[in-house]
């Protein structure tokens, strides 16, 4: 029997275009994770498709990094199916685990998207380290100015008032109004 599995990691992407992949294959079970990162070793439906998989069985993925993102992973999947004789085919890098030659496509495989993922990290990281050098200020935007802050504290200097009144007042959450007061944004 072929046995789908299909996975986004945010609850804003679309399963639909796997599963359609995964239909057209044959697949007459799929397991969907839908939210669920694929750093994560423990998924509900890939666990089930894990329990459920039987001797003969193809598990069958639209892409690799549907199944697991870092190699090490990936092999552990692949090498827990073919444990328990069942094999894994991945559809767009048409990889087939019972054949030798998939196997080693599988490896080779997974070890590029490996890379790749390192590399675009990488680059992530320089270009948030420029952007530092730059003078950017990264991340959200402060709420609160120089000016309301200086209001609020004037305000909580005079004692007429609580931290809860004006941070109601700037309409912030008291947290917030106790980092930027914390900050000595003056």
């Amino acid at each position: 029997m072929k046995i789908g599995y299909a996975r986004v990691s945010t609850d804003d992407q679309s399963l639909a275009l796997q599963v359609d992949a995964l239909v057209a294959a044959g697949c007459e079970q799929i397991f969907r994770d839908e939210g669920v990162s694929g750093a994560r070793t423990s998924r509900p439906a890939l666990d089930m498709l894990l329990t459920t998989a039987r001797p003969g069985d193809m598990v069958v993925a639209w892409r690799l990094d549907r199944l697991g993102r870092s190699l090490s992973h990936l092999i552990d999947l692949i090498n827990v199916l073919r444990e328990r004789g069942v094999g894994f085919v991945s559809l767009c890098e048409a990889i087939d685990t019972a054949t030798p030659s998939g196997r080693l496509l599988f490896h080779v495989m997974g070890a590029l998207a490996e890379f790749e993922r390192a590399l675009i990290s990488e680059r992530t990281r320089a270009g948030i380290a420029a952007a530092r050098k730059r003078g950017k200020r990264l991340g959200r935007p402060k709420l609160l100015g120089t000016k309301e802050v200086q209001a609020a504290l004037a305000a909580l200097d005079d004692g007429c008032t609580t931290v809860a009144a004006v941070a109601r007042q700037l309409r912030i959450s008291r947290p917030t109004l106790a980092r930027a007061l914390k900050a000595g944004v003056r």
